[in-house]
């Protein structure tokens, strides 16, 4: 059988990908020019949540309302942002990168947020950090190397409030999730997709959005 393999993470035709985002609520003033500065002056934009998926990820967090949000990949502080307008008020979103240029990069948006009081930063290893947090998260996001996706599920599982969730990106991969005998980051994520789905623990959804998101909700420990 034959698949589409895209060249990048645009799997939808770019004309309804811009309708689609014709009909999503804009980009707040300041997620825009993050938007645009990481564009022009960060290495690898492409790992930007983006407008569509940022909106998505807020859209979740509001219905959650979580009172603790933990991710890990930082990046440039996109996805941070768009997800603490969902947290409860005097709530506590911790975020986790061990490149020391993002996170100055982030901080700068960060303090210029109305979430700055919310946002605790992180520099360092996540595997390394996740079992020092004394926490119990309602929303977890995971963006950050892909072959230690599964060793990250492990370690937030136990912090994981039953009826929480964990959102992990990127877990199409451009579609080499379809491919055989390929590379560790691809096969680490075909691991964490089938891990996933056979967890009687949780409840699951991979939405093909962007480059994909796994959806999961604890519903047992």
């Amino acid at each position: 059988m034959a698949f589409f393999i895209p060249k990048n993470m645009d799997f939808l035709p770019k004309e309804i990908a811009d309708y689609a985002l014709s009909y999503t609520q804009s980009e707040s003033v300041l997620l825009k020019k993050l938007n645009r500065e990481t564009w022009a002056k960060a290495m690898n934009p492409r790992m930007l949540s983006g407008h569509l998926q940022g909106r998505v990820l807020s859209m979740f967090s509001k219905m959650i309302a979580p009172e603790n949000i933990l991710e890990i990949g930082t990046y440039t502080g996109y996805s941070a942002l768009c997800m603490a307008e969902g947290i409860i008020k005097n709530g506590k979103l911790h975020t986790i990168d061990s490149n020391e240029e993002v996170c100055e990069f982030a901080r700068k948006y960060f303090e210029q947020s109305e979430y700055k009081k919310n946002i605790i930063q992180h520099t360092g290893d996540a595997l390394e950090i996740i079992p020092k947090l004394d926490t119990e998260f309602q929303l977890v996001f995971i963006d950050a190397d892909k072959e230690n996706y599964s060793k990250y599920f492990d370690l937030i599982f136990k912090k994981l409030s039953v009826g929480g969730y964990i959102i992990a990106d990127n877990v199409l991969w451009s579609g080499k999730v379809l491919q055989e005998n390929t590379d560790k980051e691809t096969m680490a994520l075909v691991s964490y997709n089938k891990n996933i789905h056979r967890d009687k623990r949780v409840e699951n959804i991979l939405m093909p959005i962007r480059d994909g998101l796994m959806i999961c909700r604890k519903i047992s420990n």
